[in-house]
């Protein structure tokens, strides 16, 4: 049987700490709910500390959505914890998660302490959070810069004082998979059923959802991901990549979650909406060229059978079909099929004709719309018939 593997969403919090990407209170309750809707296990909807709006929407997707698993942020200090508390008071399923950075060159730097100072404090907080919450998680900042012994160390000391999930985060997106798996293993194997660990990456060198897939398979079980992977400097994990590869690769990645993968390109559509930008056009699962095809061979293959080009079909991730776009890249096959689909019948002499006119226009320019084509096809029908005709 497939492994459980829990999706932590942090669109409302990191993801909306990022530049462009701030939501009002009532934005961020109508994301909320496309991401109860698509099935995610906690919903980190906000830092409290940090503002008032935080606070309040916190609470608001709280008392919105009652039956969902509710997170908010903290810093391992009484003051932001105790923010969290107040934010959570009408949660019935809240978390606390508090984090403390524990590499070295944030001890040295940022924090300006001592490897001892940063575990007093990390268990601290965690035994103050349980006071008020029997669900609490502890982050370790910067776990994949910090020395794997002082981390065991760390991880070990957060349980015992009451954590129930330990997230080792590749906060600055430095780590690479055999790495950062082999990190996450040994963590593993020292905490062994006390508690759940799990991962948090960033995409700096591009290897957030890979990171994350290496993590699973040496035993995390938690992903914190966000939608369309938005959030700090490049940006989370992206959700919908991470769950579409164990739903698509399955014999290589043996984990379940339970998202409604129906309802990814919706929520990707709503965010779109709510912030000042959405994906880009090549973005895997959601972006606008993720089921287009334009190249002739492609578009051949795809219209003989879906899955010599597609490997995902649309209409599980919420994408209404997929796109045949018309360029100068493309063959006969599917300008014809196009031409079938807008009303026009060509004969293979006709369609001779329209390919080369087709092409010659597509040089110049980067597609075709349905209303070019259709007026170019009848045009090439108008002259095959003129041409029939005066030849009588």
């Amino acid at each position: 049987m497939p492994e459980r593997v829990y999706i932590f969403d942090t669109t409302l919090r990191d993801g909306e700490q990022s530049p462009g990407c701030s939501m009002t209170v009532p934005e961020k309750v109508r994301m909320a709910a496309r991401l109860v809707e698509l099935g995610v296990d906690i919903l980190e909807a906000g830092f409290p500390i940090a503002s008032e709006g935080d606070s309040e929407a916190v609470d608001a997707v709280a008392r919105e959505y009652p039956w969902a698993s509710v997170a908010a942020l903290a810093r391992a200090n009484r003051l932001d914890i105790m923010a969290a508390v107040k934010a959570l008071r009408n949660a019935r399923r809240p978390r606390i998660h508090t984090f403390i950075a524990t590499s070295d060159i944030h001890l040295k730097y940022k924090l300006k302490k001592s490897r001892q100072q940063v575990l007093d404090e990390a268990v601290a907080a965690v035994r103050l959070a349980r006071e008020y919450c029997e669900d609490v998680e502890f982050s370790a900042e910067d776990a994949t810069r910090t020395d794997w012994d002082y981390l065991e160390q760390v991880s070990k000391s957060v349980v015992e004082a009451g954590a129930r999930t330990v997230n080792l985060p590749d906060t600055v997106g430095y780590s690479v998979p055999d790495e950062y798996g082999a990190m996450i293993g040994r963590m593993v194997k020292s905490l062994g059923d006390s508690a759940i660990v799990s991962v948090h990456c960033h995409d700096d060198l591009g290897l957030a959802v890979a990171n994350s897939l290496a993590a699973i398979q040496n035993g995390a079980r938690q992903i914190e991901c966000t939608i369309n992977g938005i959030g700090e400097r490049a940006g989370n994990a992206a959700l919908e990549e991470v769950v579409m590869a164990m739903n698509t690769r399955s014999d290589r990645l043996p984990f379940e979650t339970r998202i409604d993968t129906r309802h990814l390109y919706p929520a990707s559509q709503l965010l779109t909406s709510l912030i000042t930008f959405g994906p880009q056009p090549n973005k895997a699962i959601v972006g606008e060229n993720a089921f287009a095809h334009e190249a002739g061979i492609h578009q051949d293959g795809f219209l003989k059978e879906r899955t010599t080009y597609e490997i995902i079909e649309p209409k599980s991730v919420g994408v209404p079909e997929s796109k045949l776009v018309l360029g100068k890249h493309s063959g006969r096959h599917a300008l014809a099929k196009r031409c079938e689909d807008l009303g026009v019948l060509l004969t293979r002499e006709q369609l001779d004709r329209l390919y080369e006119r087709f092409t010659a226009l597509a040089d110049r320019k980067k597609g075709l719309r349905n209303e070019e084509i259709a007026a170019l096809a009848r045009e090439t029908v108008a002259d095959s018939k003129a041409s029939t005709v005066a030849a009588n």
